[in-house]
């Protein structure tokens, strides 16, 4: 990785870390030091256009070499011979950006519970730290699934003149009363039991992450060989293998940034908001998924509505899938075929 005194790498196609000092958050607290991980693939920006893709909750900065991989490479979709591609990890993560299980230097421990709160556009604001840093000036597309896409959607109304094209897949506006919900009970049982709450935690989460469809074909009455039935050995697996990679710490951070998400809040509302990508020529697609319960379609067009009332270009687009929000994770084709036209239209 590289460090605090080695030039900004890029095109390394490797895990990187950079720091890049001080950093204030929305609500007046201020970090000593905001280290920032992240991964950089193709050309930099005085070769080829360039592209930021942000995580979901639980991802890192790895897009290239896990959660994305099929779509990023040579003759990928995102085509890292035409395109450079930038992933970091987001601000209160637990993959070498500054979170919880960050030292604190008031301390020397880890900063765990005590580290503050942080919204999606405190995200944002690091991601753009971050392109500054590296001397990313233009982006042709910002996009991520979820909280990725919350994300990708401050980052477009922080810098809507240096954005050409923002693509949030299956994020809203502004996060609904129904995911909030989920949401609480999952830090219930992350405070009530630790770590194991956190596998908990991810067993509900994953209930909203597929769809009745996908459950139905895959699992359906089966039953596994100790009589438990399969639905629910996944959900366990699925628990463990979070608490084996993740901190309880850093998802309550994370799921806070979701519950506060609203690019309306202090803009005037939403249409006001998104009026700032009119002014700047700035496109939007927004991305549903159908089957989608955490943040259905209706969410994603009434974003899309919304930009187009501001006068935005914007378009909607749908991912006809049976893995619910999952999919911006699993339907590559189609995925592929969207990136294509965010591409296209730079």
């Amino acid at each position: 990785m590289g460090t605090a005194t080695s030039p900004p790498a890029l095109g390394t196609g490797r895990l990187e870390s950079l720091s890049t000092g001080p950093f204030e958050l929305e609500s007046g607290i201020t970090l000593e030091d905001l280290t920032v991980a992240y991964r950089h693939d193709g050309p930099g920006p005085a070769d080829a256009p360039q592209v930021l893709a942000i995580h979901a909750l639980t991802g890192s900065a790895d897009a290239a070499g896990d959660w994305w991989s099929p779509l990023i490479g040579p003759g990928l979709a995102l085509d890292t011979d035409r395109v450079g591609v930038l992933c970091a990890n987001l601000l209160g993560g637990c993959y070498g950006t500054t979170g919880p299980t960050s030292i604190d230097p008031r301390t020397a421990r880890p900063f765990g519970g005590v580290f503050p709160e942080v919204s999606t556009r405190d995200q944002a604001r690091a991601q753009c730290r971050l392109l500054d840093a590296l001397a990313i000036r233009e982006l042709a597309v910002v996009t991520g699934g979820s909280l990725g896409g919350m994300v990708s959607l401050e980052v477009a109304l922080e810098r809507p003149d240096s954005v050409r094209t923002v693509l949030p897949m299956a994020a809203p506006a502004a996060t609904g009363a129904l995911a909030m919900a989920w949401n609480a009970i999952q830090l219930e049982m992350i405070d009530a039991l630790g770590v194991r709450g956190l596998a908990l935690a991810r067993q509900l989460a994953m209930t909203t992450y597929r769809s009745e469809a996908d459950f139905d074909g895959r699992f359906g009455r089966q039953l596994e060989a100790d009589g438990r039935l399969s639905i629910a050995s996944y959900l366990e697996y699925q628990g463990r293998k979070l608490v084996e990679r993740f901190d309880p710490d850093t998802y309550r951070i994370l799921v806070r940034a979701m519950d506060l998400h609203d690019i309306g809040r202090d803009r005037g509302g939403i249409v006001t908001a998104l009026a700032a990508l009119a002014s700047a020529g700035t496109r939007l697609i927004g991305l549903g998924i159908s089957g989608d319960i955490l943040y259905g379609p209706a969410q994603v067009q009434a974003l899309v509505n919304d930009a187009r009332v501001a006068g935005a270009h914007a378009v909607y687009r749908e991912l006809a899938s049976t893995k619910g929000h999952d999919a911006f994770l699993v339907e590559w084709d189609q995925l592929g075929a969207v990136l294509g036209e965010a591409l296209s239209l730079e």
